[in-house]
C-alpha cells in the first residue's frame, strides 16, 4: 500500500536522511587503495551507536530477496558486485570500483542512499563513465519526479540515459518507497513507459536508485554469503540512490551529502 506523508512527517524524515548522507560523504572522503571492508562496516556502526534514535535497517534484515539476516551495518559492493555486497575481510586495492549503499531510521523514519567510486589513482575510463551514468540517470529520475507526472516518467527517463549510453537495464531490483521501513511500495524500476502508472501526488516518499553494469543484465546471488549480486559475465556494476519527497513545489532531496 502506498502511504503519503503529511508536510510535517516529511519534515521528521530529513534527520534521517541527513544523517545517511553525511555517513556517506564521510565513507567517501576516508575510503583508499588498503580500506578493509570491514572497517567501513565498523565505522558505520559507530555512527549509528553514537547517534541518538538511530538504528541500522540492514542487521537481522532477512527479506526472501537474501539468505538469512544480512547481519552488517551498510552494503559494500565491489567491482562485479554491484547490490547487497556483504562487507568481508577485503583491502581495496588501486581500481577498484565499489557501491556503499546505506539505509538507517532514525526517530523511527528511514534515509536510503548510495553512492559509487574508483579507489585510488589507476581509474578506468570507463568505470568513471559508469558512475556518470548512474549519477545523470539518478538527477534526470529526480528532476522527473514532479507532481502530476507518473511513476513511469522516472522510470522511462531512467531508462532513455541508460540507453544513451549504451548499458542494459535490469529490472529485478530498483527504487521503491520509504517510511517507517526501508522498502515499500511502489516499486521504482529503472525502466519503464512514459505517461504510465502510479500518477505522483505531494506526500510520496520514493527512493530512486539507477544501477547498471557495463555488458549485461544478467545478475547472480554469490553463494559464499547468499546476499551479493553479481554481474553474470564479471563486468563491472556501478549504483546511485537518493531518498526524495514529492512536494507541491516539486521533489526534495532528503539524503542530501552536501
Amino acid at each position: 500500500m502506498i502511504e503519503l506523508k503529511t508536510p510535517k512527517e516529511i519534515e521528521e524524515m530529513k534527520p534521517a536522511g541527513r544523517f545517511v548522507g553525511e555517513i556517506l560523504r564521510e565513507l567517501k572522503d576516508m575510503t583508499k587503495v588498503g580500506t578493509n571492508l570491514l572497517e567501513i562496516d565498523e565505522y558505520v556502526h559507530k555512527k549509528i551507536v553514537d547517534r541518538k534514535g538511530a538504528e541500522s535497517c540492514y542487521v537481522d534484515y532477512a527479506p526472501d530477496f537474501g539468505t538469512g539476516p544480512f547481519a552488517h551495518y551498510i552494503c559494500t559492493s565491489v567491482n562485479d558486485a554491484v547490490l547487497h555486497g556483504v562487507p568481508y575481510d577485503y583491502n581495496l586495492k588501486d581500481g577498484d570500483l565499489i557501491s556503499l549503499d546505506l539505509a538507517v531510521s532514525v526517530n523511527g523514519w528511514v534515509g536510503d542512499s548510495a553512492i559509487s567510486f574508483v579507489v585510488g589513482k589507476d581509474q578506468d575510463p570507463s568505470d568513471l563513465r559508469l558512475i556518470k551514468c548512474t549519477e545523470e540517470a539518478l538527477a534526470a529520475g529526480i528532476e522527473a519526479a514532479q507532481p502530476g507526472n507518473r511513476l513511469g516518467d522516472v522510470s522511462s527517463t531512467i531508462g532513455d540515459i541508460a540507453r544513451e549510453y549504451g548499458y542494459p537495464i535490469n529490472l529485478e531490483f530498483g527504487g521503491h518507497g520509504v517510511g517507517h521501513i526501508m522498502h515499500g511500495d511502489p516499486h521504482v524500476p529503472n525502466d519503464g513507459r512514459a505517461n504510465h502508472g502510479y500518477k505522483l501526488r505531494p506526500g510520496l516518499v520514493i527512493a530512486i536508485e539507477p544501477w547498471f553494469l557495463k555488458t549485461t543484465d544478467e545478475i547472480y546471488q554469490d553463494s559464499k554469503d547468499g546476499w551479493t549480486l553479481r554481474s553474470s559475465d564479471g563486468s563491472r556494476g556501478a549504483h546511485s540512490e537518493h531518498t526524495i519527497a514529492i512536494t507541491e513545489d516539486g521533489p526534495v532531496i532528503l539524503t542530501v551529502r552536501d
